[in-house]
Protein backbone atom coordinates (compact mmCIF):
# COMPACT_ATOMS: atom_id res chain seq x y z
CA UNK A 1 0.00 0.00 0.00
CA UNK A 2 1.85 3.39 -1.10
CA UNK A 3 2.30 5.52 1.72
CA UNK A 4 0.02 8.59 3.24
CA UNK A 5 2.32 11.11 1.68
CA UNK A 6 2.35 9.57 -2.35
CA UNK A 7 -1.62 8.99 -1.81
CA UNK A 8 -1.94 13.24 -1.15
CA UNK A 9 0.58 14.21 -3.70
CA UNK A 10 -1.66 12.13 -5.89
CA UNK A 11 -4.80 13.66 -4.93
CA UNK A 12 -3.57 17.03 -5.53
CA UNK A 13 -1.83 16.46 -8.78
CA UNK A 14 -5.49 15.25 -10.10
CA UNK A 15 -7.02 17.99 -8.35
CA UNK A 16 -4.74 20.70 -10.39
CA UNK A 17 -5.31 18.63 -13.81
CA UNK A 18 -9.51 18.34 -13.69
CA UNK A 19 -9.07 22.48 -12.32
CA UNK A 20 -7.56 22.42 -15.83
CA UNK A 21 -9.74 20.41 -17.62
CA UNK A 22 -12.62 22.09 -16.40
CA UNK A 23 -11.37 25.61 -17.31
CA UNK A 24 -10.52 24.57 -20.65
CA UNK A 25 -14.06 22.46 -21.13
CA UNK A 26 -15.53 26.24 -20.24
CA UNK A 27 -13.64 27.88 -22.84
CA UNK A 28 -14.67 25.43 -25.60
CA UNK A 29 -18.11 25.73 -25.04
CA UNK A 30 -17.72 29.27 -25.12
CA UNK A 31 -16.06 29.70 -28.37
CA UNK A 32 -18.25 26.73 -30.23
CA UNK A 33 -21.36 28.96 -29.54
CA UNK A 34 -19.15 31.48 -31.69
CA UNK A 35 -18.16 28.51 -34.25
CA UNK A 36 -21.20 27.22 -34.47
CA UNK A 37 -23.57 30.02 -35.39
CA UNK A 38 -20.82 30.86 -38.54
CA UNK A 39 -20.85 27.66 -40.01
CA UNK A 40 -24.87 27.38 -39.29
CA UNK A 41 -24.73 31.01 -41.12
CA UNK A 42 -22.91 29.59 -44.21
CA UNK A 43 -24.21 26.88 -44.90
CA UNK A 44 -27.81 27.88 -46.56
CA UNK A 45 -25.53 30.20 -48.56
CA UNK A 46 -23.20 27.91 -49.86
CA UNK A 47 -25.99 25.20 -50.49
CA UNK A 48 -27.44 27.61 -52.55
CA UNK A 49 -24.68 28.66 -54.93
CA UNK A 50 -23.75 24.80 -55.26
CA UNK A 51 -27.68 24.17 -56.29
CA UNK A 52 -27.17 27.24 -58.97
CA UNK A 53 -24.09 25.83 -60.36
CA UNK A 54 -25.55 23.02 -60.53
CA UNK A 55 -28.61 24.08 -62.49
CA UNK A 56 -26.62 25.94 -65.01
CA UNK A 57 -24.21 23.64 -65.73
CA UNK A 58 -26.26 20.72 -66.15
CA UNK A 59 -27.21 22.24 -69.71
CA UNK A 60 -24.34 23.19 -70.85
CA UNK A 61 -21.41 20.75 -72.69
CA UNK A 62 -18.52 19.58 -70.45
CA UNK A 63 -16.02 22.07 -71.48
CA UNK A 64 -18.19 24.79 -69.16
CA UNK A 65 -16.05 25.06 -66.39
CA UNK A 66 -13.46 26.08 -68.48
CA UNK A 67 -10.18 25.00 -66.86
CA UNK A 68 -11.55 23.99 -63.20
CA UNK A 69 -13.58 21.48 -64.83
CA UNK A 70 -10.94 19.86 -66.71
CA UNK A 71 -10.00 16.04 -66.39
CA UNK A 72 -6.75 15.10 -66.98
CA UNK A 73 -5.12 11.70 -66.54
CA UNK A 74 -4.04 11.74 -62.91
CA UNK A 75 -0.07 12.16 -62.46
CA UNK A 76 -0.14 14.15 -59.73
CA UNK A 77 -2.27 14.66 -56.36
CA UNK A 78 -2.64 17.34 -53.69
CA UNK A 79 -4.30 16.71 -50.52
CA UNK A 80 -6.04 19.14 -48.55
CA UNK A 81 -6.06 18.08 -45.01
CA UNK A 82 -7.58 20.12 -42.60
CA UNK A 83 -6.97 19.78 -38.80
CA UNK A 84 -6.29 21.70 -35.68
CA UNK A 85 -3.21 23.72 -34.19
CA UNK A 86 -3.70 22.70 -30.71
CA UNK A 87 -4.60 18.94 -29.53
CA UNK A 88 -6.21 17.98 -26.35
CA UNK A 89 -9.08 17.19 -29.05
CA UNK A 90 -9.58 13.48 -28.49
CA UNK A 91 -9.16 11.62 -31.99
CA UNK A 92 -10.28 14.84 -33.89
CA UNK A 93 -6.83 15.05 -35.31
CA UNK A 94 -5.82 11.31 -36.46
CA UNK A 95 -8.96 10.74 -37.49
CA UNK A 96 -8.74 13.04 -40.41
CA UNK A 97 -4.90 12.26 -40.77
CA UNK A 98 -5.67 8.71 -41.07
CA UNK A 99 -8.65 9.46 -43.57
CA UNK A 100 -6.13 11.46 -45.76
CA UNK A 101 -3.34 8.49 -45.37
CA UNK A 102 -5.96 5.88 -46.36
CA UNK A 103 -6.97 7.80 -49.50
CA UNK A 104 -3.92 8.36 -50.32
CA UNK A 105 -2.85 4.66 -50.41
CA UNK A 106 -6.15 3.10 -51.77
CA UNK A 107 -7.16 6.11 -54.57
CA UNK A 108 -3.58 6.72 -55.96
CA UNK A 109 -1.05 3.81 -54.76
CA UNK A 110 0.88 4.65 -58.03
CA UNK A 111 0.84 8.12 -57.70
CA UNK A 112 2.45 7.57 -53.82
CA UNK A 113 4.78 5.06 -55.18
CA UNK A 114 6.17 7.54 -57.81
CA UNK A 115 6.63 10.23 -54.80
CA UNK A 116 3.66 12.63 -56.92
CA UNK A 117 1.29 13.29 -53.85
CA UNK A 118 1.99 16.28 -52.09
CA UNK A 119 0.06 17.79 -49.18
CA UNK A 120 -1.27 21.14 -48.26
CA UNK A 121 -1.53 21.28 -44.37
CA UNK A 122 -4.18 23.77 -42.60
CA UNK A 123 -3.23 22.90 -39.51
CA UNK A 124 -0.14 22.19 -36.93
CA UNK A 125 -1.07 18.76 -36.04
CA UNK A 126 -1.53 17.78 -39.67
CA UNK A 127 1.76 19.70 -40.48
CA UNK A 128 3.45 17.91 -37.86
CA UNK A 129 2.66 14.65 -38.86
CA UNK A 130 3.46 14.75 -42.62
CA UNK A 131 6.89 16.08 -41.98
CA UNK A 132 7.81 12.80 -41.04
CA UNK A 133 6.06 10.79 -43.42
CA UNK A 134 7.40 10.58 -47.44
CA UNK A 135 4.80 13.05 -48.23
CA UNK A 136 5.97 16.23 -49.50
CA UNK A 137 4.54 18.66 -47.94
CA UNK A 138 3.35 21.35 -50.36
CA UNK A 139 2.55 24.18 -47.21
CA UNK A 140 1.41 24.85 -44.49
CA UNK A 141 -1.06 27.27 -43.42
CA UNK A 142 -2.15 27.22 -39.84
CA UNK A 143 -2.22 30.77 -39.12
CA UNK A 144 -5.39 30.69 -41.29
CA UNK A 145 -7.09 29.52 -37.60
CA UNK A 146 -6.02 32.97 -36.11
CA UNK A 147 -9.02 35.20 -37.02
CA UNK A 148 -10.42 32.63 -39.13
CA UNK A 149 -11.72 35.62 -42.03
CA UNK A 150 -12.91 34.75 -45.99
CA UNK A 151 -10.13 37.40 -47.38
CA UNK A 152 -7.25 34.48 -45.87
CA UNK A 153 -9.01 31.59 -47.28
CA UNK A 154 -9.58 32.85 -50.79
CA UNK A 155 -5.63 33.42 -50.84
CA UNK A 156 -5.25 29.59 -50.05
CA UNK A 157 -8.12 28.88 -52.65
CA UNK A 158 -6.29 31.19 -55.05
CA UNK A 159 -2.71 28.99 -54.47
CA UNK A 160 -4.83 25.87 -55.25
CA UNK A 161 -6.83 26.72 -57.96
CA UNK A 162 -3.34 28.57 -59.76
CA UNK A 163 -1.73 25.39 -59.23
CA UNK A 164 -4.01 23.20 -60.88
CA UNK A 165 -5.01 25.22 -64.01
CA UNK A 166 -0.98 25.56 -64.60
CA UNK A 167 -1.06 21.49 -64.87
CA UNK A 168 1.03 21.00 -61.56
CA UNK A 169 -1.94 19.09 -59.83
CA UNK A 170 -3.95 16.71 -61.67
CA UNK A 171 -6.62 15.92 -58.37
CA UNK A 172 -6.81 18.09 -55.51
CA UNK A 173 -8.79 15.78 -52.48
CA UNK A 174 -10.20 17.95 -49.40
CA UNK A 175 -10.59 16.27 -45.99
CA UNK A 176 -11.53 17.56 -43.41
CA UNK A 177 -14.41 17.11 -40.13
CA UNK A 178 -18.14 18.40 -40.74
CA UNK A 179 -19.65 19.70 -37.41
CA UNK A 180 -22.65 17.93 -36.23
CA UNK A 181 -23.36 18.53 -33.29
CA UNK A 182 -20.98 19.12 -29.98
CA UNK A 183 -20.78 15.46 -29.13
CA UNK A 184 -19.84 14.37 -32.84
CA UNK A 185 -18.14 15.15 -35.93
CA UNK A 186 -18.43 13.66 -39.82
CA UNK A 187 -15.02 12.96 -41.51
CA UNK A 188 -15.55 14.46 -44.91
CA UNK A 189 -13.06 13.75 -47.95
CA UNK A 190 -14.02 15.33 -51.04
CA UNK A 191 -12.88 16.50 -54.49
CA UNK A 192 -12.24 19.85 -54.79
CA UNK A 193 -10.33 19.91 -58.15
CA UNK A 194 -11.24 19.29 -60.81
CA UNK A 195 -15.03 20.95 -60.39
CA UNK A 196 -17.35 17.40 -60.14
CA UNK A 197 -19.83 17.10 -62.84
CA UNK A 198 -23.72 17.31 -61.89
CA UNK A 199 -25.33 14.17 -61.52
CA UNK A 200 -26.92 13.03 -64.03
CA UNK A 201 -29.83 10.83 -62.91
CA UNK A 202 -32.21 9.67 -65.94
CA UNK A 203 -34.89 8.28 -63.75
CA UNK A 204 -35.07 11.20 -61.61
CA UNK A 205 -37.58 14.21 -62.10
CA UNK A 206 -35.55 17.78 -61.80
CA UNK A 207 -37.01 20.73 -62.50
CA UNK A 208 -34.55 23.40 -64.11
CA UNK A 209 -34.65 26.46 -63.00
CA UNK A 210 -35.58 29.11 -65.80
CA UNK A 211 -33.02 31.99 -65.21
CA UNK A 212 -32.33 35.23 -67.46
CA UNK A 213 -28.68 34.96 -67.66
CA UNK A 214 -26.99 38.28 -68.26
CA UNK A 215 -24.40 37.97 -69.48
CA UNK A 216 -24.08 34.25 -71.28
CA UNK A 217 -24.27 30.92 -69.25
CA UNK A 218 -21.04 30.13 -69.86
CA UNK A 219 -19.59 33.18 -68.56
CA UNK A 220 -21.67 33.11 -65.53
CA UNK A 221 -20.37 29.90 -64.83
CA UNK A 222 -16.55 30.53 -65.13
CA UNK A 223 -17.39 33.31 -62.44
CA UNK A 224 -19.03 31.51 -60.73
CA UNK A 225 -16.97 27.98 -60.05
CA UNK A 226 -13.77 30.68 -58.50
CA UNK A 227 -16.38 31.94 -56.14
CA UNK A 228 -17.73 28.36 -55.46
CA UNK A 229 -14.05 26.88 -54.79
CA UNK A 230 -13.43 29.54 -52.37
CA UNK A 231 -16.87 29.03 -50.58
CA UNK A 232 -16.29 25.48 -50.73
CA UNK A 233 -12.95 25.98 -48.19
CA UNK A 234 -14.23 28.33 -46.24
CA UNK A 235 -16.55 26.53 -45.28
CA UNK A 236 -14.91 23.60 -44.48
CA UNK A 237 -12.36 25.48 -42.55
CA UNK A 238 -16.05 26.70 -40.22
CA UNK A 239 -16.91 23.59 -40.20
CA UNK A 240 -13.26 22.27 -38.82
CA UNK A 241 -13.43 25.06 -36.33
CA UNK A 242 -16.62 24.21 -34.86
CA UNK A 243 -16.02 20.63 -35.03
CA UNK A 244 -12.85 21.08 -33.18
CA UNK A 245 -14.23 23.17 -30.01
CA UNK A 246 -17.22 20.63 -29.97
CA UNK A 247 -14.72 17.65 -30.15
CA UNK A 248 -12.44 19.57 -27.32
CA UNK A 249 -15.54 20.44 -25.12
CA UNK A 250 -16.63 16.66 -25.14
CA UNK A 251 -12.84 15.71 -24.04
CA UNK A 252 -12.69 17.57 -21.45
CA UNK A 253 -15.81 17.30 -19.99
CA UNK A 254 -14.52 13.42 -20.12
CA UNK A 255 -11.39 14.08 -18.88
CA UNK A 256 -12.76 15.91 -15.67
CA UNK A 257 -15.37 12.82 -14.72
CA UNK A 258 -12.48 10.54 -14.91
CA UNK A 259 -10.53 13.10 -12.80
CA UNK A 260 -13.91 12.45 -9.99
CA UNK A 261 -13.44 9.08 -10.28
CA UNK A 262 -9.63 8.85 -9.91
CA UNK A 263 -9.92 10.98 -6.94
CA UNK A 264 -12.78 8.69 -5.52
CA UNK A 265 -10.57 5.95 -5.89
CA UNK A 266 -7.66 7.71 -4.50
CA UNK A 267 -9.61 9.44 -1.27
CA UNK A 268 -10.82 5.47 -0.33
CA UNK A 269 -7.05 4.74 -0.68
CA UNK A 270 -5.88 7.25 1.58
CA UNK A 271 -8.48 6.98 4.28
CA UNK A 272 -7.50 2.80 4.06
CA UNK A 273 -3.93 3.93 4.75
CA UNK A 274 -4.77 6.64 6.96
CA UNK A 275 -6.70 3.93 8.77
CA UNK A 276 -4.20 1.19 8.74
CA UNK A 277 -1.71 3.53 9.79
CA UNK A 278 -3.70 4.62 13.44
CA UNK A 279 -4.95 0.97 13.92
CA UNK A 280 -0.56 0.30 14.03
CA UNK A 281 -0.20 3.13 16.01
CA UNK A 282 -2.62 2.01 18.20
CA UNK A 283 -1.18 -1.55 18.56
CA UNK A 284 2.38 -0.25 19.44
CA UNK A 285 0.88 1.70 22.38
CA UNK A 286 -0.82 -0.73 23.38
CA UNK A 287 1.81 -3.63 22.96
CA UNK A 288 4.20 -0.83 24.73
CA UNK A 289 1.78 -0.42 27.66
CA UNK A 290 1.93 -4.71 27.95
CA UNK A 291 5.02 -4.60 28.48
CA UNK A 292 5.73 -1.95 30.90
CA UNK A 293 3.09 -4.29 32.50
CA UNK A 294 5.41 -7.07 32.53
Amino acid sequence: MPSLKEVRNRITSTISTQQITSAMKMVSAAKLRRAQDAIVQMRPYAGKLKDILSNVTSTLDSSAGGDFAKERPVKNVLLVVITSNRGLCGAFNSNVIKLASKTASEKYPEQKKAGNVQVLTIGKKAADFFRKTNYKLFSNNSELFDGLNYEKTSVVAETIMKEFTAGKFDAVELFYNQFKNAASQVLVSEQYLPVAKPAQDKTAKKTTLDYIYEPSKEEIVKDLIPKALKIQLYKALLDSHAAEHGARMTSMHKATDNANEILRDLRLTYNKARQATITKEILEIVGGAEALKN
